[in-house]
């Protein structure tokens, strides 16, 4: 299942600093694939409550990381698709480049 926008109007509103609200293309897929890594999240739960092997919880933690970046690599492309973007063509390159390297710190 391919996660990319079906346009690239990605973030209606302002940044999540201004306290506005943004609306994501894909925002039924983003929730699916939230609602499965939440699922695996209760699973490793489990597994530590019932004493599993070591290396089995820390495979499936491993697991979970992996879709979490995932999640976040489509939120940072619908972001530079719509926000990024439409700043750069109404000139704001400055404060939307800084704002880009930050959230690229935050999610690497």
């Amino acid at each position: 299942m391919s996660l990319a926008p079906k346009n690239d109007d990605c973030c209606h509103g302002q940044p999540e600093s201004s306290g506005k609200s943004v609306t994501q293309p894909n925002k039924a897929a983003l929730l699916k694939r939230l609602a499965r890594i939440e699922g695996q999240v209760r699973g490793i739960s489990g597994m530590v409550e019932s004493d599993r092997y070591c290396v089995d919880v820390l495979t499936q933690v491993a697991a979970v990381k992996s879709a979490l970046d995932a999640v976040a690599m489509q939120l940072l492309e619908n972001h530079m698709k719509g926000c990024v973007s439409r700043a750069l063509q109404q000139g704001d390159a400055t404060g939307m480049v800084t704002e880009l390297i930050d959230v690229v710190r935050k999610v690497r």
